[in-house]
């Protein structure tokens, strides 16, 4: 998903991860009157959407983000392509584990 794309249904997400209104909106700092607006059609604005993306799709806690870690991600990207690149294949690689290691435990 690009930067600030449509949420196609906010509801439809929150939805999939179980959560009530109050407990899906206040993680982004919105209302649950608010986010019923915005899950009845409302616009959303740009920086809600950003942060619904960032909290409930891309799953990132923003407590733990610091500017330093996106200035590491950086440096490593313009310094050491091969061994960023690398290490990107290498926590995709672990996170496909653990997905399906998930789902091995949802079917049990």
């Amino acid at each position: 998903m690009k930067l600030f794309d449509k949420i196609a249904n906010p509801r439809e997400i929150r939805r999939k991860l179980g959560l009530n209104q109050q407990e899906f909106w206040s993680r982004i700092g919105v209302t649950q009157s608010g986010g019923s607006r915005y899950e009845s059609g409302r616009n959303m604005p740009k920086p809600v959407r950003e942060l619904l993306r960032l909290v409930h799709v891309e799953q990132i806690d923003l407590t733990k983000v610091r500017r330093e870690d996106f200035e590491i991600v950086e440096y490593l990207k313009e310094t050491h392509p091969d061994l960023y690149k690398s290490l990107r294949k290498a926590v995709r690689a672990r996170m496909d584990a653990q997905t399906e290691g998930s789902a091995d435990t949802a079917e049990a």
